[in-house]
């Protein structure tokens, strides 16, 4: 198992010197309740995780870009130009060069910097929005006009890099949780609202099931099967809400509905009220660690049998924790694979342990701070 020490936890603060080496970093995530809830609409609660990238370097006196990423043994290296030109479907490091010199920031310079990180790429942990929020930090300090913006404001800049530049569909959870840090609640609609919170939760325990994760094939039952319900629910009823409808009265729709697409609804109305209750505990700052851990499970048993994201993996992963004493656990990020945790305050190794011995790979990790810059200078 591996402990949870950050690569680098710095403050963040402003810098200007021509001579500074600068370290900026931003956590990964855990989507605590609301899997599968943010493109219906309804909110999401999320968490910074003391797992982390961090970026590393400085000037070149040219106008090469050089970025090391020692962790995947490759590295990428292209001119600063007015609009950079993308080469690959998801150019993430030009993308924020470009949105932010839309923004009005200037690059004469080139750069040359390091890449390190402990995030598990590839499975629900938002490692690539990590990275950019840690890229857009690191180059709002080191262009030719420095501004640094607002850990709220990288994460925005970061979804533009990421995800409107691309044209792709994705909500903000990934970049306000790993720029802003702690707890996060994000309301998309009627209107976007963010509230951080510091709640004094215990350690989970990360696991990685070392399954490819399968996007696409869960959002197409998922996302789709859900939408085409609530086409049918509206053609008779065009009041309903998710947000409103009590889910006792479930069964009133259930003659127009396939069995599947009950289910669903049944789903995602029990994590839209399990949401509801903790976000209470996080308002009040009446944080309930053995019901906090019940919340976990039911939003599971919800993802599992009625969403059915979860796999049979990652199922003994969570039995093999709970059976070890943690307080809760689920799946974690779309589903099909990928990680889950496991609230474990009380004994975190012996979770971990019980992870690692279904067949994951473990990591105890506590909610750590968002973004963050470090300037160190040249002698």
């Amino acid at each position: 198992m591996s402990s949870d020490k950050s690569i680098i936890s710095s403050p963040v603060h402003s810098y200007s010197s021509a001579n500074s080496s600068l370290t900026t970093s931003a956590s990964g995530r855990i989507c605590l309740f609301g899997e599968h809830q943010d493109y219906l609409g309804l909110p999401v609660i999320a968490a910074a995780i003391s797992r982390r990238i961090a970026i590393n370097g400085g000037f070149r006196s040219d106008a090469q870009v050089v970025i090391h990423l020692p962790d995947i043994n490759q590295k990428e290296i292209f001119e600063l130009q007015s609009e950079i030109p993308y080469t690959s479907p998801r150019d993430y490091f030009k993308s924020a060069i470009n949105v932010l010199t839309r923004q009005g920031y200037q690059f004469s310079k080139g750069f040359e910097v390091t890449v390190h990180g402990n995030i598990p790429i590839n499975s629900g942990t938002s490692s690539s929005s990590a990275l950019l929020v840690a890229w857009i930090n690191w180059l709002t300090r080191m262009a030719d006009n420095p501004s640094p913006r607002t850990r709220t404001e990288i994460g925005e800049l970061a979804h533009k890099a990421e995800v409107l530049e691309f044209g792709e569909p994705g909500g903000m959870m990934d970049h306000y949780s790993t720029s802003v840090g702690g707890v996060i609640y994000l309301q998309s609609k009627p209107i976007v609202k963010l509230e951080n919170f510091q709640p004094s939760l215990g350690s989970f325990v990360l696991g990685d099931s070392r399954q490819a994760k399968d996007t696409l094939g869960i959002l197409k039952h998922v996302k789709y099967g859900m939408l085409d319900a609530l086409e049918k629910i509206r053609k008779r009823d065009p009041a309903f809400s998710l947000h409103t409808f009590p889910a006792a009265l479930t069964p009133d729709y259930k003659n127009l509905l396939t069995d599947a697409e009950y289910t669903l609804l049944e789903g995602n109305l029990s994590d839209r009220d399990v949401l509801i209750e903790a976000l209470e505990m996080l308002r009040n700052d009446t944080l309930n660690h053995q019901r906090f851990g019940e919340l976990l499970n039911i939003h599971q048993r919800s993802l599992r049998d009625a969403k059915k994201v979860s796999t049979p993996k990652i199922n003994g992963m969570i039995d093999a924790a709970l059976t070890a004493g943690a307080l809760g656990a689920k799946i974690n990020g779309s589903g099909g694979g990928g990680c889950m945790f496991a609230y474990a305050p009380e004994n975190p190794e012996q979770v971990a342990e019980a992870i690692e011995r279904a067949g994951g790979a473990a990591y105890i990790i506590h909610v750590d701070e968002g973004t963050t810059s470090n300037v160190l200078e040249s002698a």
